[in-house]
């Protein structure tokens, strides 16, 4: 069996001078030429990138990143004091006019403050085996400028550098850039970490924004291709990696460190949800709309005073979309003390909605963490709740974060008669799952990796 060259895992930021002259020679699609500006930004940003990895484990948890790096950290120079803290408030807009990563990586937290404790390295009884086979298959069946741009560092700020806007400039291997065959292995690749369910929800996104684009008459922007994969460090069975698939209203996570898996900032959206498309209608988003609904509907009406923080519902409420990573949000709304057994299952209905879009031993493994903290679960809600009431949700816990918001037509209104900017709609949803107190990306099991790992210490 031959022996595989190792894979170069370095980052556009930190390339040679005669390597970025050889790329800007070489040919490019109008999608690849989209990088630029992202390039721009990791270069900005990166020694932000550096003093993360101080936060997350002071100079021991540097000095074992250090030792695995090469060209990556080249111009990056850690800081000698954590950053501690997070700076700026909720946001998750997302949009054009909020693409920078200015602080280092904290997570989700209520006061600034993480709960230590929360998350540990041991096998969940993932089965992981497929997954690294189909992505060192995806990195095999791509050619060396393609698998430049799309392998990072596992601790690269590339997970970072993601959104759900159509026009955002993105990095890796774009569906539109593969070969039939390498679109199979792309494909292949998520297939093997995604449920039947959440394998056929990327599609129908994927779908759904071609034919609104087409409805519009504008598929540079909207269309089933540009969406991109990226493959952060290097399959293994033993070491952390994971892998990124970006685009418009469809963002996926999935870090993977032995037999656990962590599927988180995950982003599934649409607009519109529903649409016909070669004489079938195709709907997408409803799970979560659905349950969301069976939950709220479900209190009594003393309950409902607790949880509803608003009978009005605006454009757009979500607080930890693209760019959020470090939101600072207080628990509000009904707390799961106050719930009978029925009402948590429903609750838990929200959150397995977005947690059964992975694997099965993969949900099951988010659904018992999730099921740990029941108690300490909060609920807040806005808007109506009636079966086609535009709303927004937010369940909240120490180890998980759900929105489901319904929100205004954006620039595919004309694709449902819609009028862009009018009030918010279920035929315009984005939701969100993440994991707070510093999991999202895997980062808490990254950091404990590499300060108990004796090769790393």
């Amino acid at each position: 069996m031959a022996k595989k060259e190792p894979v170069a895992m370095t980052e556009p930021d930190t390339e040679e001078p005669a390597a970025q002259a050889s790329a800007a020679q070489a040919p490019q699609t109008g999608r690849q030429a989209h990088a630029s500006r992202r390039n721009f930004m990791r270069k900005v940003f990166f020694a932000s990138g550096a003093t993360a990895v101080a936060t997350m484990g002071g100079a021991g948890a540097w000095a074992a990143l250090a030792a695995d790096e090469t060209d990556a950290t080249a111009s990056a120079t850690p800081s000698g004091t954590p950053t501690g803290t997070p700076t700026g408030g909720p946001g998750g807009a997302g949009g054009p006019g909020n693409q920078s990563i200015t602080e280092d990586f904290f997570g989700l937290t209520t006061d600034g403050k993480k709960i230590d404790d929360l998350f540990t390295v041991h096998s969940e009884g993932v089965a992981t085996a497929p997954v690294i086979a189909a992505a060192d298959a995806f990195l095999a069946g791509l050619s060396a400028t393609q698998k430049s741009a799309t392998q990072f560092t596992v601790h690269s700020t590339e997970w970072r550098l993601w959104s759900n806007v159509d026009a955002y400039d993105r990095q890796g291997v774009s569906i539109a850039d593969l070969s039939d065959e390498q679109q199979a292995l792309g494909k292949a690749l998520l297939k093997s970490a995604l449920s039947a369910d959440g394998l056929e929800t990327t599609e129908k996104i994927r779908r759904i924004n071609q034919a609104a684009g087409e409805a519009i008459g504008n598929t540079d922007s909207f269309n089933e291709e540009a969406f991109y994969y990226t493959v952060l460090g290097t399959p293994s069975a033993t070491e952390p990696w994971g892998f990124q698939f970006d685009g418009h209203h469809l963002v996926v996570n999935y870090f993977v460190l032995g037999g656990q898996v962590v599927m988180s900032p995950c982003f599934w959206g649409s607009e519109p949800t529903e649409i016909e498309i070669d004489g079938t209608t195709v709907s997408v988003c409803k799970e979560e709309v659905r349950a969301s609904l069976a939950f709220i509907n479900s209190l009594t009406a003393a309950q409902r005073t607790v949880a509803v923080e608003s009978t009005t519902k605006s454009n757009e409420s979500m607080k930890a979309g693209a760019f959020a990573d470090n939101a600072v949000q207080e628990y509000t709304g009904i707390r799961g003390t106050a719930l009978t057994a029925a009402q948590k299952s429903k609750l838990l209905g929200i959150v397995e909605a977005f947690a059964g879009r992975a694997k099965a031993d993969v949900a099951k493994a988010r659904l018992a963490e999730v099921r740990a903290h029941l108690n300490d679960t909060y609920v807040t809600w806005a808007g109506g709740i009636a079966d086609d009431s535009a709303f927004y949700v937010r369940v909240h816990s120490p180890v998980v974060w759900v929105e489901v918001d319904c929100q205004a037509p954006g620039p595919l209104a004309g694709a449902y008669g819609a009028s862009q900017g009018s009030g918010a709609t279920q035929m315009h949803v984005h939701s969100v799952i993440r994991t707070p107190n510093g999991n999202d990306y895997g980062k808490e099991l990254l950091r404990q990796h590499y300060l108990t790992s004796p090769h790393h210490r």
